[in-house]
């Protein structure tokens, strides 16, 4: 047990990840030892012992669960951290995961709102340029600028929460954000959108003050913004305005990124302003320029069709 406290120790405090991805790395390897007692496979203290064979029993199980292989992926992931940092620590002298092969899985395309269908929704709100008479009250001000800022900054919804008064650069028209990893990133700020601010700062500095180091964003009680209320917010503005199946506040991110690449930002500047380490992770939003390339040559291209 001692190891597993020193490991989600070194996770939170030198790799510094976020608290969803201890709590999910947690849970893996909390599943991955009832597995190992509930099939007599135990594996001894801080399951030291453990063989690849017994991973690959898991992974099997899993499967035939019907658990998705990027689930799967993610489990085998937080394994491989854990047995990364024994051998780091000397615990253990050889790696058991080294034989195991996680099953692969097809990449999923991100999900991303067309042009037309964010115009609906920025019209809905009618504040992103200046505030309308119809939309007057702290909440809905609000809810526009949390809009505006995971579509018109790209920022993830942890990133939005953390947002601080003093995350705004005023002079220069920028954001500072800390995103992943506690890495920092700065973004540009535009002319809707410093208009937008401005609006929900009168309003709220009028109802809670303006004291330093409160939350930009806050509930209709002055308290500091939740996950569960930047995703209602984001569910029910994109209710009325797209048929995705799926809404969440990542969406707008993908939306974000969509739209910069299909407009032809270089991916290198989409890699830095989505705060990506890799440009792996960014390569995703290249298939729908590649898509609208298609359908430029098909239908200009004497061979296209």
């Amino acid at each position: 047990m001692k190891h597993l406290d020193g490991f989600f120790a070194y996770l939170q405090f030198q790799k510094r990840y976020s608290d969803k991805t201890i709590a999910a790395y947690r849970s893996d390897i909390a599943q991955f030892e009832s597995f190992l007692s509930d099939n007599a496979l135990s594996a001894g203290e801080d399951l030291l012992a453990v063989t690849h064979k017994q991973v690959r029993l898991w992974i099997i199980d899993l499967s035939s669960r019907a658990v998705q292989p990027r689930s799967i992926g993610r489990k085998i992931s937080a394994l491989r951290a854990y047995y990364k940092y024994l051998l780091k620590k000397g615990v253990l002298s050889k790696n058991p995961m080294t034989k195991v092969v996680v099953p692969k899985s097809g990449r999923r395309l991100p999900l991303f709102i067309d042009k037309a269908g964010m115009d609906k929704m920025y019209k809905a709100f009618d504040t992103h340029v200046e505030p309308s008479e119809a939309t007057t009250t702290f909440t809905d001000i609000r809810d526009a600028l949390i809009i505006d800022l995971l579509y018109a900054a790209g920022l993830r919804r942890s990133e939005l929460i953390d947002l601080k008064l003093e995350s705004i650069d005023w002079a220069t028209a920028q954001l500072r954000v800390v995103g992943k990893g506690s890495k920092e990133r700065i973004l540009p700020l535009g002319k809707p959108t410093l208009t937008l601010l401005t609006t929900y700062l009168q309003e709220r500095n009028t109802r809670f003050g303006s004291a330093p180091g409160r939350p930009l964003i806050l509930t209709g009680k002055g308290e500091a913004a939740y996950p569960n209320l930047i995703y209602r917010v984001v569910q029910q503005a994109m209710a009325g305005n797209t048929t995705l199946s799926r809404k969440s506040p990542h969406v707008l991110r993908h939306t974000f990124a969509t739209h910069l690449s299909n407009n032809g930002a270089e991916l290198n500047a989409v890699k830095e302003l989505l705060g990506h380490s890799s440009l792996a992770s960014t390569q995703v939003y290249t298939h729908s320029s590649i898509n609208k390339l298609k359908e430029i040559y098909k239908k200009a291209h004497p061979k296209g069709g």
